[in-house]
């Protein structure tokens, strides 16, 4: 196998494996109530860190998102928005990949800002857009940069050996 053949097989594999955490973790936040309420705590958000190891996470977390929406049967326009969100986030991340504390924040950003208007118009939840960016962006701190800092500094100490 050709070696560039071998790296498109790997990112593939890669951009897999991360969609597949990404809606396992979508399910054991449902599972455990954080997925709901008035900040929620989606652990598959955690994710959205890995752009600044490998771009293979940009289309992973994306298509996870995607997944995730429709296989918990979300809103249609959670399913095709919060993708986006999720996508806009993702490159943002890997854009500043360089800057530790700073490369989390596209996907707060994101979310907080598209999200509360997927709750008000998808689901027809009547707190202000407002408090619903607030309370979004809320939880997406505590998913990235809670769990996620827990998650960044395994992915870094082993970096070397997952992202060959």
């Amino acid at each position: 196998m050709k070696n560039t053949t071998r790296q498109k097989t790997l990112y593939i594999c890669y951009a897999a494996i991360i969609a597949a955490c990404y809606v396992l973790l979508t399910y054991l936040s449902r599972i455990f109530g954080l997925d709901s309420g008035m900040i929620q705590l989606r652990l598959s958000e955690m994710l959205c860190i890995l752009p600044m190891f490998t771009t293979a996470a940009i289309p992973g977390v994306t298509l996870g998102c995607f997944l995730a929406n429709l296989l918990t049967a979300a809103a249609p326009l959670d399913i095709m928005v919060g993708p986006i969100a999720t996508f806009i986030g993702a490159l943002g991340t890997y854009f500043l990949r360089r800057f530790r504390w700073i490369a989390p924040l596209p996907p707060i950003i994101s979310n907080a800002l598209i999200i509360p208007f997927v709750l008000a118009y998808g689901y027809d939840v009547t707190e202000a857009i407002p408090f619903m960016m607030l309370t979004v962006g809320l939880g997406e701190v505590l998913s990235i940069y809670g769990v996620g800092n827990l998650f960044y500094m395994a992915v870094k100490k082993n970096e070397k050996h997952l992202f060959k």
